[in-house]
């Protein structure tokens, strides 16, 4: 069994006694103080993650854009330096190799002519998601892996902006969502400050150099205690994405669901050229889907577990729960599962199946709560 890779933040954590466990092939922080505690510093005032365990890609070339708009269901035509977009990896069979975010960086880092963009996808996947976009890549274009050499802080909540404005002069406040913007943050230079994030409470996401990690968080862990923050760990990250209905690799999506099951039409661009399983994809929007992830709510206090049978009004089994969790803004069991259309109307009622009994759940369209 090898052993656990640690993130170059790794210490700090120990000595701030963070819950520790094992998280795709890293030994990562799951809690500070309590994922509760934690998860309601990110909804009220800001918190601190350490993700930095992601994987990051540079594709460069004259037909950058040509790669990167044919291995990813998202149009990336459309974006401009200083864009960020949320996309997927379409798979030979139809489902999800992945999803990510695909930021279109500025010329001024390339030579004449060419283009670059940065993929950013889950940690679990790095080495399966380049492998696979070589494979496909019969363009005039390089793919690097930077995740070794590149941290990510994720600073999110509504105190984030005034906390971080502190240490930098970038104009934080003209960042819209979705967007970046690089510049100097705690006297480090060439960070990338980005206006996204896993949480639906806002905030932002900074890349820079793995050599410089300590240093930034040490910087924000000082500023912060003027403004509520609190060191957050993924438990608090996952209770976040689940009110949120944010999908998590592995368990919501994968290599067997379509983006057109999980909701993610949005992100697939069917009419611009042609890109990985176009047609095919094509071919299910025309025919229709048969089953869709659905969020839903308990009145019990019971929470719904990943692989919890989803049961209907006649008793059958008709899917499985994907993603479970008390929440902890609504303080009730919340959830999501693949069921068929017939039973994914906001308001439908459906059993979930805990301890050889049912319990009723009530649909709802995710976001559980309204985002920031």
């Amino acid at each position: 069994m090898s052993a656990l890779l640690k993130t170059p933040l790794h210490d700090r954590h120990i000595a701030a006694g963070a819950r520790m466990a094992p998280f795709a092939g890293f030994d990562m922080p799951i809690s500070y103080r309590g994922i509760r505690e934690e998860h309601f510093a990110v909804r009220q005032t800001a918190g601190l993650f350490d993700v930095s365990h992601m994987g990051e890609f540079i594709v460069r070339g004259k037909e950058a854009l040509d790669l990167v708009n044919f291995v990813t269901s998202n149009d990336a035509a459309v974006l401009k330096p200083g864009d960020v977009q949320y996309s997927c990896l379409p798979g030979s069979q139809g489902g999800i190799v992945d999803d990510l975010l695909v930021y279109r960086l500025g010329e001024e880092q390339c030579a004449s002519g060419e283009q670059a963009f940065m993929l950013v996808v889950n940690a679990a996947n790095i080495q399966k998601d380049f492998h696979w976009i070589e494979s496909q890549n019969r363009f005039d274009a390089r793919l690097i892996d930077i995740s070794a050499e590149t941290a990510l802080l994720a600073l999110q909540g509504p105190a984030a902006l005034s906390l971080l404005h502190e240490l930098t002069a970038i104009d934080l406040g003209s960042l819209k969502y979705y967007t970046f913007s690089k510049g100097e943050v705690a006297g480090i230079g060439n960070v990338l400050v980005s206006a996204t994030g896993y949480t639906g409470a806002g905030g932002f996401e900074l890349y820079l150099n793995a050599r410089d990690a300590t240093k930034l968080w040490d910087a924000l862990t000082v500023i912060g205690g003027n403004h509520g923050l609190l060191l957050t760990g993924l438990g608090c990250r996952d209770t976040l994405r689940v009110e949120m209905g944010y999908c998590l690799y592995g368990q919501d999506i994968d290599e067997t669901t379509s983006p057109l099951e999980a909701g993610l039409g949005w992100i697939t661009r069917l009419g611009k050229s042609d890109f990985i399983q176009r047609e095919r994809l094509l071919a299910e929007k025309k025919e229709g889907i048969s089953r869709v992830l659905t969020g839903f709510i308990l009145e019990d206090r019971r929470v719904p577990r990943p692989g919890y049978h989803i049961i209907g009004e006649s008793g059958e089994g008709i899917g499985q729960v994907t993603s479970g969790t008390m929440s902890p803004t609504l303080n009730q069991p919340i959830g999501m599962g693949y069921v068929p259309l017939g039973f994914s109307h906001p308001g439908s009622e459906l059993w979930i199946e805990m301890g050889g009994k049912s319990f009723p759940a009530r649909v709802v369209k995710p976001p559980f709560i309204p985002r920031n």
